[in-house]
């Protein structure tokens, strides 16, 4: 369950009466609703000037007028104070001592000032828009100003308490107000929802728990920008507990929010292991696997040193044929460069002295039907080949190295990409990229290219190019290479060729 999913839950159990018991000297939602219809009542008695007849003539009104209206909707689920059943139109149940309410019946529901420009007069004061507006809080670093006449700064002055609800952009997103005596207003893309029936809190967790329901979303105007009119939102249903319950499921939800912070953190780290995983795993391997810990050494199978004078040996017979050209000498390996240890069986070479560099430069002409690769056809850190064209499709113009299958072609910009493939086919690369020829098996030779134990050094030693890092030969003779017994390196490579898929199945 995700973090999200989780406060989702606790939100929905809250609204539903059942993250909290009831209480029954609490009292009931019906009774709460008969003291603001009772309020209401006295106020605007008070308020007209009239008396307790009035008042109570006025009530008696209002209750009827609430039976009526709920009895042309749903006359089998009527919507009166003390009735357990809920409309019919209810999205859920809620404990027989709630009630269902309409939010306007039991809130003062106001848009803010409308935006005009010609019409505008007054002082400018700041006010909030729909971008103010996050879930639980504001915004307020690049309020707007707007002029205000006296009568429009009462009218749309902030109180402690109020809640205010996105109009428009994100319908239904909204936070509590919290400051007093503020200079800040609000214009007509933001509801203000001041109520005394329903703690402030409970309104925004009641929004949080239904903001991502197809029921909510569907009472939304517009196609492009979505709306939540008035008209529709003082319509909407909205459970109605007693009080002191509002105030202990507030109080539940504040202290169980510190635990879903808490969890999501640890659910953020457990994903990112995760998503890191397969490709550690698959470091892992590789890097056990050229330190000699993937399996086990045969002293049957030889050692490296002897490997490396069969390969010095076959170099000098193809010198003296004239069928490759004298190498310069390559430097001392010194204890220092030494990166890790290594089986007392296998030998640390420099690269460049059991790989040659195969360069064949040739015209594009007369190879038009040829298969070509570039950088870009290689997957980077896979040793995939991802596709590729005839050279005439790639309109290739210029010279390119002539490769043959079997071997291994790699990227010399922008190594550290990790761009390199043997070859399936015979054909010409970009002279951008290295064919190399080996005595070494070619796939134990590509699963260290690929390492993170090679490209290490292939950074320490490549020139720096701002723009388009390249590695060249000299820079590849400082890289060294760890050279097991040829019959130790098949064994090796079978045994990746066996783990690997199974860190792909991971992602």
């Amino acid at each position: 369950m995700t973090p999200q999913e989780l406060k989702a839950s606790i939100l929905q159990l809250a609204i539903q009466g059942k993250l909290v018991e009831q209480r029954p000297e609490e009292g009931t939602g019906a009774e709460l609703l008969e003291k603001i219809l009772a309020a209401f009542a006295s106020a605007k008695a008070s308020a007209d000037k009239k008396n307790a007849k009035s008042a109570k003539n006025n009530l008696t009104r209002r209750r009827g007028e609430r039976a009526a209206f709920a009895a042309s909707s749903s006359p089998s689920c009527p919507v009166c104070p003390g009735s357990p059943v809920p409309p019919a139109d209810a999205p859920f149940d809620i404990p027989e001592s709630w009630v269902w309410v309409r939010l306007g019946e039991v809130a003062d529901v106001q848009l803010g000032k409308m935006l005009d420009k010609r019409k505008n007069k007054g002082t400018p004061y700041p006010y909030l828009a729909n971008l103010s507006v996050r879930w639980g809080s504001f915004d307020l670093s690049s309020l707007k100003m707007m002029p205000f006449t006296k009568d429009e700064c009462d009218k749309f002055a902030l109180h402690s308490g109020d809640v205010l609800m996105c109009e428009g952009g994100v319908p239904g997103r909204c936070a509590v107000w919290r400051q007093e005596n503020s200079q800040i207003k609000y214009q007509k893309a933001v509801h203000r929802i001041r109520s005394k029936a329903l703690l402030p809190d409970f309104i925004q967790h009641f929004f949080e728990a239904i903001c991502d329901s197809s029921r909510f979303a569907s009472q939304f105007t517009g196609t492009t920008i979505k709306h939540l009119p008035r008209e529709t939102l003082v319509q909407m249903l909205i459970p109605l507990p007693p009080l002191a319950e509002q105030k202990r499921i507030v109080a539940k939800i504040e202290e169980l929010l510190p635990y879903i912070d808490r969890y999501e953190k640890a659910w953020s780290k457990l994903e990112e292991f995760n998503k890191r995983f397969p490709d550690d795993m698959q470091k892992s391997l590789l890097q056990m696997a050229i330190q000699g810990k993937l399996v086990e050494q045969r002293p049957e199978e030889g050692t490296g040193e002897e490997l490396y004078r069969q390969i010095q040996s076959e170099k000098q017979r193809l010198i003296k044929s004239g069928k490759i050209k004298k190498e310069k000498p390559l430097p001392e390996i010194t204890p220092d460069e030494i990166p890790f240890d290594i089986p007392e069986s296998w030998k640390w070479v420099s690269f460049l002295s059991v790989v040659d560099i195969a360069t064949n430069l040739v015209s594009p002409t007369g190879h038009e039907n040829d298969r070509h690769i570039a950088p870009d056809n290689i997957e980077k850190g896979t040793g995939r080949l991802l596709d590729s064209r005839t050279v005439a499709e790639d309109k290739v113009v210029s010279s390119n190295h002539q490769f043959f299958k079997g071997q291994l072609i790699y990227s010399k910009i922008r190594p550290l990409l990790r761009k390199v493939v043997i070859a399936p086919f015979d054909g010409l690369c970009s002279a951008d990229m290295y064919p190399l020829n080996t005595k070494l098996d070619a796939s134990f030779l590509l699963f260290y290219m690929l390492s993170d134990a090679f490209n290490l050094q292939i950074a320490k030693a490549m020139s720096s190019r701002v723009k388009m890092p390249k590695i060249n030969q000299e820079e590849l003779s400082r890289v060294l290479l760890p050279l097991p017994p040829l019959a130790e390196q098949k064994r090796i490579v079978a045994k990746l060729e066996e783990l690997l898929p199974l860190c792909e199945l991971l992602k």
